[in-house]
């Protein structure tokens, strides 16, 4: 008896395009995008695993992971997320799902960069000064143009991309894998997303102590010390603390919490 292989179409990639828009709705301290992420992934999960519920939560659970990224540059990576479940989806299941997680999270920091500084930091710069230029004269073509403006490369490149992302998949994945050189792939991506979560740590977690001692009749700060041994210690430290302790299944509201009602404490002492 012969399967028939699983196969998305047009419409399945226009509404993961048209769920994308929603990505910065559902955003979280926790996760950041990752529920806007998934909600774009779910017509392709939904059209991929009608047939296997199992399959289907494991995938959702695979996009309920930390993910953070210009959201005009997400439809681009859901496209090639989308045609590697499409390639899991007929597999049989000897596909690497963990592959899955590893290109997104490669893709995310290096992609942020590039749309950051493209949508945010130059498009939407230029935008909005045609607006406010109108804007000061009380026309209220001001607040009209800036969005519109902004919005027209925004859902071009999303759009777009979507489709583009699909099919970069289709094609250079199914390549490396005739080859032999997904490992490689994998191996680079899983440096990269450590790489990315690093530099998150150094910049997102910012822990600083004012105490000093005394030596030698002057005083020395503890962080200049920490900074010339170990920079950013303090983040570091306190980040392995709280993924040691939600590896231990500890309820992230609790820690939350926790990370409140201990750096208030902490900050009245003079500590943090």
């Amino acid at each position: 008896m012969t399967v028939e292989k699983k196969q998305l179409t047009k419409k399945d990639l226009v509404k993961v395009f048209l769920h994308s828009m929603a990505i910065m709705c559902s955003w979280n301290y926790e996760r950041q995008m990752n529920m806007g992420y998934m909600y774009g992934m779910a017509p392709v999960l939904d059209r991929l695993y009608a047939d296997n519920e199992e399959e289907k939560k494991r995938a959702y659970q695979r996009h309920m992971e930390f993910y953070n990224c210009t959201p005009q540059m997400t439809p681009f990576i859901m496209g090639l997320t989308a045609s590697m479940e499409e390639e899991n989806a007929n597999s049989n299941g000897d596909y690497d799902t963990e592959s899955i997680s590893m290109i997104k999270t490669s893709l995310m920091g290096p992609f942020a960069g590039i749309g950051d500084s493209f949508f945010q930091g130059t498009i939407r710069i230029i935008t909005f000064g045609i607006g406010l230029s109108f804007a000061k004269q009380g026309s209220i073509l001001g607040p009209i143009l800036a969005v519109g403006l902004f919005m027209i490369p925004s859902l071009l490149a999303s759009y777009y991309g979507t489709f583009l992302g699909y099919k970069s998949g289709k094609t250079y994945l199914a390549k490396l894998y005739e080859e032999g050189l997904m490992d490689r792939v994998m191996q680079f991506a899983s440096i990269v997303g450590l790489a990315v979560v690093g530099g998150m740590v150094a910049s997102m977690v910012d822990i600083t102590t004012p105490l000093k001692f005394a030596a030698g009749g002057a005083k020395l700060g503890i962080q200049k010390m920490l900074d010339q041994i170990f920079p950013k210690l303090l983040p570091f430290g306190i980040t392995l603390g709280i993924y040691y302790l939600i590896k231990r299944k500890i309820n992230t509201n609790f820690l939350l919490i926790g990370i409140i009602v201990v750096g208030i404490i902490l900050g009245a002492l003079g500590i943090l």
